[in-house]
């Protein structure tokens, strides 16, 4: 468990590295002066401003509406990190038998647990997390 903790802050370091790492580099084309640019382009005729506007109204209403999923789509995937990480640094819960599903405020645990205290604390995880109202038991206790 270990390992894998110590293998994903090193991926997490060299991620950092490399969005970082081009800013400092003086000579990149991208720090040069119309290094990575394409030469511009010119219009011609006449433009229809009410066309433009509402053209410009509809891309701003999807661009709202795609801001809006990634934003819903980045919260639960957030609880569902936040839970599964609880899970592999607790020593009772064995979290790669538990499968961690968030729908908004709503977690739902699936899978099989060893035993009645693990499944319990399983559960106990997950209402305890920031950001979640319902938790779904569907887990499955071995017998």
């Amino acid at each position: 468990m270990r390992m894998l903790i110590r293998l994903i802050l090193v991926v997490a370091v060299v991620a950092v590295g490399a969005v970082v790492l081009p800013t400092y580099w003086p000579d990149a084309p991208w720090n040069r002066p119309g290094g990575l640019s394409s030469p511009t382009a010119g219009t011609t005729g006449a433009i229809d401003k009410e066309k433009a506007r509402e053209v410009g109204a509809e891309v701003g209403e999807r661009t709202a509406a795609a801001a809006e999923k990634v934003r819903d789509a980045t919260h639960d995937a957030t609880i569902t990190t936040k839970i599964k990480a609880k899970m592999a640094l607790d020593d009772l819960v064995k979290a790669r038998r538990i499968e961690v599903s968030t729908d908004g405020s709503t977690v739902t645990l699936t899978g099989i647990t060893g035993s009645v205290a693990e499944h319990d604390r399983a559960v106990a995880l997950a209402r305890e997390t920031d950001g979640v109202t319902r938790v779904i038991d569907r887990l499955q206790v071995s017998r």
